[in-house]
């Protein structure tokens, strides 16, 4: 990071504009800025599943092979750090933060995850313990985040880069993975879809 912050606020963003890394102001509500929000709101909920997951307490014992407690933490730094490297790219068009060896890597942390789950049999639903429920919100905010990167591709087809974008869907794969995961790892209950449920409103 070449240029420390010294001041927080400037005063220039004041008008409705922001500056980009070349210089150029733009609007706030420019496409990129719906990005970058959701990249950057995707990376605090991230955040927050790291908290959350450190706050477990009495975990069994991971069987061998499994990830343990502290490989799951570095996953998760990790991705926050991918994150921000997708960040880049979208504030300095020149910058490449994200190449297929990370895609790789986060297909490999899926398959190591995924070969100790059963096989889904019904669909779950978005809930569960606060952590998994934390985990299915930040993958929901991935979706989101990977629609309007798309959008803005459409648009703009230098504004990402094709190995941000395959993050972008490969990590709701993941996120999704790592709930069964992580319900499996706290002992919760999957919260499944239920084709009876609403029956009572039959008839």
């Amino acid at each position: 990071m070449g240029n420390r912050l010294t001041k927080i606020y400037t005063r220039t963003g004041d008008d409705g504009t922001t500056g980009l890394a070349n210089g150029n102001r733009v609007s706030k509500s420019d496409l990129i800025f719906v990005v970058m929000g959701d990249v950057d709101e995707l990376n605090a909920h991230v955040g927050m599943i790291s908290a959350h997951l450190n706050n477990l307490t009495r975990l069994p014992k991971p069987l061998d092979n499994q990830p343990t407690h502290a490989q799951l933490q570095n996953s998760l730094s990790t991705v926050q750090h991918l994150l921000f490297n997708v960040g880049g790219e979208l504030a300095m068009p020149e910058y490449k933060g994200i190449s297929d060896q990370h895609i790789t890597w986060l297909e490999d942390q899926i398959d190591a995850l995924n070969q100790h789950l059963p096989a889904l049999k019904d669909f779950i639903l978005p809930a569960g313990s606060i952590l998994v429920s934390q985990i299915h919100i930040a993958r929901t905010v991935c979706r989101r985040a990977e629609r309007q990167a798309v959008h803005l591709v459409n648009h703009s087809s230098d504004a990402l880069s094709s190995p941000s974008l395959k993050l972008l869907n490969r990590l709701s794969d993941w996120l999704f993975v790592l709930s069964r995961y992580c319900a499996k790892l706290e002992q919760s209950q999957e919260v499944l879809w239920d084709k009876n449920i609403l029956d009572k409103f039959n008839g």
